[in-house]
């Protein structure tokens, strides 16, 4: 698929998983952008963590492109008030505010929208706004789908949790809220629901949408996507040029991929990026909310029945090369079929009190869903005691 047209009616996200860059010129393949990976892998110093952070906040990568001249959203934003916004999932950003401005902001009033978005305290919605309150111009950043607030203003108002998935965030109602998307393109966006987004989409036409997924405890991952196409600089890349609309270059022949853009606004940000990205620790599990006696029970039972695929500190065998077919675990494979590797790895478990639901789809709504599962599924045989002292053991990592 050379020279990839971006359709108007493109998904928007991810880049953070993206979560997700070290990176060469328009990465070619899985391959290509590990050894590139391996190669320029810069320490993660303070300076770079904090150009990186810049990045993922605040960096559109020009995708206004899409945003603004072909979905024509600073329209739509303009109409929308900000109690509307954080219904269909927005953030704000509390720390950017002015002291008092919200004890006296109408939040029934799109001008408050507009307001916040000068303020850069919409998280991940980058906007330039004129001298008469006007949104002219309006892009979207890696924090849109994997940054989340700590609610300590209100819902949906608090201080940036960068890495966190935004699990309230429904992409593809916003996508459709577009007067560029077809009806029937409409339909499609709007069945995802929350917490969910279909990074091929706009690539095959078809529909198998996956939760989004948090962009923390990377460090240690070699790859960062469900299938294992690419390390983090890959998906980073994909993301940012395919889904968000940047204007730089991607290429991976086994999609049959390649967008090329003069200047390339993405590659030369991804080394700082990704450098951010591998210094987001995973959430520790709040006190209190698990039995400690019962995950030291659960710990032998997880080392006995989940250590063959969940191995060593990363917890999982990707980092050996291993996949898994879909029917080994009982996935379904739809998703996994599209991909350039057609199986999926083991997932590094990592903050998982913060994110159901889980497996790529979301079809396991709880951790006990999750046991009962791999229980069937595999035939582990477990006894009720030991099915919930595994979800407590789950519960502390």
């Amino acid at each position: 698929m050379p020279n990839l047209v971006i359709h108007p009616a493109l998904p928007a996200l991810l880049v953070a998983f993206a979560a997700a860059g070290s990176a060469g010129c328009g990465l070619s393949s899985e391959g290509e952008a590990q050894a590139a990976e391996t190669r320029v892998n810069p320490a993660l110093t303070p300076a770079l963590i904090a150009e990186g952070q810049a990045i993922f906040r605040f960096d559109t990568f020009g995708d206004e492109q899409l945003w603004t001249d072909q979905l024509r959203m600073h329209e739509v934003v303009a109409t929308i008030d900000p109690i509307t916004a954080l219904a269909i999932g927005l953030k704000v950003d509390s720390e950017a505010l002015p002291p008092g401005l919200l004890d006296t902001a109408d939040l029934s009033d799109p001008a408050t929208t507009a307001a916040l978005l000068k303020l850069d305290a919409v998280v991940g919605i980058k906007a330039s706004i004129d001298d008469d309150n006007r949104i002219t111009r309006l892009g979207i950043t890696c924090a849109l789908c994997h940054s989340s607030v700590d609610d300590s203003v209100g819902p949906g108002i608090g201080r940036r949790m960068d890495g966190w998935a935004n699990v309230d965030l429904d992409p593809g109602a916003i996508i459709a809220l577009s007067p560029a998307v077809p009806l029937e393109a409409k339909a499609v966006y709007t069945s995802w629901g929350p917490g969910k987004y279909d990074p091929r989409f706009n690539i095959d036409g078809l529909s198998t949408p996956i939760v989004l997924p948090p962009a923390y405890g990377l460090r240690h991952i070699r790859n960062a996507t469900l299938t294992g196409d690419g390390p983090v600089s890959y998906w980073n890349a994909y993301v940012a040029v395919t889904q968000m609309g940047g204007q730089g270059n991607f290429s991976d022949p086994r999609l049959g991929i390649d967008v090329r853009h003069t200047p390339d606004l993405v590659t030369a940000k991804l080394p700082a990026l990704r450098a951010y990205q591998l210094s987001l620790k995973a959430p520790p599990p709040p006190v209190g909310s698990f039995d400690r006696v019962a995950a030291r029970r659960g710990f032998p039972v997880f080392a006995r029945n989940c250590m063959g695929c969940h191995v060593g500190s990363s917890r999982t065998d990707n980092n050996s090369g291993r996949l898994h077919a879909p029917e080994e675990t009982g996935m379904d494979g739809a998703y996994a079929a599209r991909t350039a590797n057609k199986a999926y790895r083991t997932t590094p478990l990592r903050g998982l009190w913060q994110h159901p639901p889980y497996f790529h789809d979301g079809s396991a709504a709880t951790l006990a869903d999750v046991v009962e599962h791999y229980d069937d599924t595999l035939a582990l045989g477990l006894t009720a005691a030991e099915r919930a002292d595994l979800i407590e053991y789950l519960k502390t990592l």
